[in-house]
């Protein structure tokens, strides 16, 4: 079998109904859209439209909001870590970064930043330079002799009305 001798089934498609060409065809005139009104015209769009009725939309209350100051980490397990040095494809000698890791194909991208989370054991003594790590991945860490540098938090900056006095 080859990609050029690939086809639909015999029957699996169907050929385009020919809309408005004469009272013959059986589908003329108006074309199966009925008579007059909103609907027979081009152009409608009235998906959620309740006839005049307050829409279901807008009768539900509001929920929630989005933190524009949310941060998405990657999150990769020691575990996932050792497999990759043991396949060679991560230097045990050599500071563990995201650029490293994606290096290595650990990770794909590092969205906000790296976040070393404790599945699995590490046997191998590694030095992280990353931005977060869970207590118990960073106590694994050390137990195998390594250690973990992580940035301090930065507080985001906010627009703040002047206080008056």
């Amino acid at each position: 079998m080859k990609l050029n001798d690939l086809r639909d089934n015999e029957g699996a498609t169907h050929s385009r109904k020919r809309l408005g060409r004469g009272i013959g065809s059986g589908s003329g005139k108006t074309a199966g859209r009925g008579v007059k009104g909103q609907k027979a015209r081009s152009g409608v769009a009235i998906n959620g439209f309740e006839g005049g009725q307050m829409p279901l939309y807008r009768r539900l209350p509001k929920r929630g909001f989005k933190n524009p100051f949310t941060k998405h980490y990657n999150a990769v397990s020691l575990a996932r870590i050792q497999v990759a040095i043991d396949a060679g494809k991560l230097d045990a000698n050599e500071t563990v970064t995201a650029e490293a890791l994606i290096k290595a194909g650990v990770i794909r991208r590092p969205l906000d930043g790296v976040r070393v989370v404790s599945d699995g054991e590490l046997k191998a003594k590694l030095s992280f330079d990353i931005a977060g790590a869970s207590k118990a991945a960073v106590e694994k860490i050390e137990q195998a002799g390594g250690s973990v540098k992580v940035p301090e938090p930065v507080e985001p900056v906010r627009k703040m009305a002047k206080k008056v006095k």
